[in-house]
């Protein structure tokens, strides 16, 4: 039963994130998630309890993806910054479909405050570890800088969803904006 509540959510996500809220519908949703017609309703009675389930769903993937993580904090500037690179292409390349939703339910939150509370404790989980990274590497203002480097990191994200370049790789951007944060990172400074 919660497997495939489960299954539901994670279904929820691909079609939100691929194809927008207009085309989030229960039919939409039983057909990813390969479930009988029905199912999704079953599970949520509303369109509302829909939204708010693929929102505490995403919570959950991406504390679930922090706990897998353990890469030791960026040893410098050029690591973070290659960190942020590697998010950022992963975020918009093979993570598209989660971003996407995940943005889609941030615009959603402008009628439905409701949705800023999960949506909020994913957000300042991301600026605590940023936050931390930056202080262990001497910032002199670790909260400040932390929140530039996640306004810049979504951002970035948010133009290759819209606009797509075809090679995307914002190693370039990063450096120069951490160098600058933080200095000793020349922009176009390459780590690999």
């Amino acid at each position: 039963m919660a497997r495939r509540r489960e299954q539901v959510l994670d279904a929820a996500v691909e079609v939100l994130g691929a194809e927008g809220a207009r085309r989030l519908t229960y039919q939409a949703v039983d057909r990813a998630a390969g479930v009988p017609p029905g199912t999704t309703s079953n599970y949520f009675r509303t369109r509302a309890a829909l939204i708010d389930g693929i929102a505490e769903h995403l919570l959950a993937l991406e504390h679930s993806d922090r706990a897998a993580t353990t890469e030791p904090a960026p040893g410098g500037p050029g690591e973070l910054a290659a960190a942020l690179a590697a998010f950022a292409r992963h975020a918009a390349g093979p993570g598209r479909a989660r971003t996407a939703a995940r943005f889609a339910l941030v615009l959603e939150s402008s009628s439905r405050p409701e949705l800023r509370a999960p949506l909020g404790r994913g957000r300042q989980a991301l600026l605590e570890r940023s936050t931390e990274w930056v202080r262990r590497l001497g910032s002199g203002a670790p909260e400040r800088h932390g929140r530039i480097l996640v306004d810049h990191l979504e951002g970035v994200v948010m133009r290759q969803l819209t606009f797509p370049e075809g090679t995307f790789d914002p190693l370039e951007e990063m450096c120069a904006l951490v160098g600058g944060l933080l200095g000793g990172v020349p922009a176009g400074t390459r780590t690999d």
